[in-house]
């Protein structure tokens, strides 16, 4: 089977092992399912998926999907249903240390190191020890990233990030990674040349200078908001967008925040969580996820071919 069918999502719990000092990762797979439509509720979120059935096809296309800081495996959860539903594998991960649940390294150096790590780890495990892991094909990865989850990406596929030795994430920190910077002994960053294409939406590209994207070379599709928001300006992603080797499609989303790249909120948490749930007057987010999962699957049947 290849992903042009539409097919219901099945979904089902994710643990990458730890790996020596690399802890556990958590998450989820989504993938086609021969099931008939079903819903299931994960906290607040209602997860158009159904849980545990099988996997349906073979030699079936990968996407890995890293969040933002402090966000989870569900950030992304409808693009993650879409692309199942036209029949991608799907694992989203929550980064740990920089996650909803865990955010003791989110403000550290710690988690601009490990992210595209993790990522590395994802891949691994997946097309190795996974229990479906012969359904997938391991020429066909593609990876979706918002904001530092953006950055992750950029990074996985080749960009260099630049780290000053004098970096205000390790004022005042003496951990393993600050003193290497320091010391300028910092290892190299995890690239990962398995994966073919990347959307990346609204990047965070405070560590990038434009020498740091001469070895991309994968096509990407880039999302950036209008207004920006949580560090990220849209005069950032242009200055990403003029500096990649490749012409990457770029898409600006005209009346939107940074957060619009998330979906609509559940009515629980709007109210908790108004920065993340909000947008101007006017914008449509759940119109807007429609053309946005729709562009996704469409870049990556062309791209994972």
């Amino acid at each position: 089977m290849t992903a042009g069918l539409s097919l219901a999502a099945g979904i089902q719990s994710l643990t990458v092992p730890a790996d020596g000092e690399a802890p556990a990762i958590s998450g989820a797979v989504w993938y086609p399912c021969a099931a008939p439509p079903a819903e299931t509720q994960v906290g607040p979120f209602t997860i158009h998926a159904t849980r545990d059935c099988p996997i349906a096809g073979t030699h079936l296309p990968l996407v890995v999907i890293s969040h933002g800081r402090a966000g989870t495996f569900l950030g992304h959860r409808d693009t993650a249903q879409a692309l199942a539903e036209a029949g991608f594998v799907v694992a989203a991960i929550s980064h740990p240390g920089d996650n909803a649940r865990d955010s003791s390294n989110s403000n550290t150096l710690s988690a601009f190191v490990q992210r595209p790590a993790d990522i590395k780890r994802l891949v691994d495990y997946l097309l190795g020890a996974w229990p479906s892991a012969a359904a997938i094909d391991k020429d066909r990865i593609g990876f979706f990233g918002f904001s530092r989850g953006g950055y992750t990406g950029l990074v996985t596929v080749g960009a260099v990030p630049v780290f000053p030795r004098g970096l205000r994430l390790c004022a005042g920190h003496s951990d393993t990674l600050c003193e290497a910077l320091r010391q300028g002994t910092l290892p190299p960053p995890t690239h990962d040349d398995r994966i073919k294409g990347a959307v990346i939406a609204d990047p965070f590209g405070l560590f990038f200078v434009d020498e740091s994207f001469r070895d991309v070379r994968v096509p990407i599709l880039l999302w950036r908001s209008e207004f920006g928001g949580d560090g990220v300006s849209p005069g950032d992603v242009a200055a990403i967008d003029a500096a990649l080797p490749g012409k990457p499609e770029l898409h600006t989303v005209a009346g939107a925040g940074h957060f619009a790249f998330l979906p609509p909120c559940p009515a629980a948490m709007r109210q908790d969580a108004p920065e993340i749930c909000s947008d101007a007057a006017g914008f449509d987010r759940e119109a807007f996820h429609k053309v946005l999962n729709a562009q996704v699957v469409e870049f990556f049947r062309r791209n994972l071919p």
